[in-house]
């Protein structure tokens, strides 16, 4: 079996990427979601993975661009997995509305003023507007955060097979 080269993954891992953020927006308009500031936040950083994946893939400074989707999958971890965590709680016993708003709202309401048909928040996090196969949006992101981030890793150290490039 022949493993794939580094530039196949990051085409994979951007194309991937791509093709979600692409459906979250879909998916909002078709069902009239209402997606919150976690799940805009999740949205982007589907969105700067694709690039930086395209990137690693398509161009010359394929490893400098590849250095990014790590801790870009890591945050998307930590915010799909907060959420998922929000959405098990009990009914109005937490919420992500909180009294001053932290970097992560700041960032998605400045977005949302500049391009509302991507970045507009205006839903709730611990609300799970849709459900696939028992998993909640949040649910699915996390999962896929999770696998992007050791693929990521193996991308950047992958060995080049003889006179290939990586």
């Amino acid at each position: 079996m022949i493993a794939p080269s580094s530039r196949q993954v990051w085409l994979a891992l951007g194309m991937t990427s791509a093709i979600l953020a692409a459906g979250s927006l879909a998916l909002t308009a078709w069902f009239d979601l209402r997606p919150c500031h976690l799940c805009i936040f999740q949205r982007l950083l589907f969105m700067l993975i694709a690039a930086a994946g395209l990137m690693a893939a398509l161009t010359a400074a394929g490893r400098f661009a590849g250095l990014f989707v790590p801790p870009l999958a890591a945050a998307g971890i930590a915010a799909a997995g907060y959420q998922s965590w929000l959405q098990r709680q009990p009914p109005d016993l937490v919420s992500c509305v909180a009294g001053e708003p932290g970097p992560i709202e700041r960032l998605v309401e400045w977005l949302g003023q500049q391009a509302p048909a991507l970045f507009l928040a205006t839903g709730f996090c611990e609300d799970e507007a849709l459900v696939i196969l028992g998993l909640s949006l949040a649910n699915w992101a996390l999962l896929v955060f999770l696998a992007t981030l050791p693929v990521a890793v193996w991308a950047l150290f992958a060995r080049p097979l003889s006179g290939g490039h990586p």
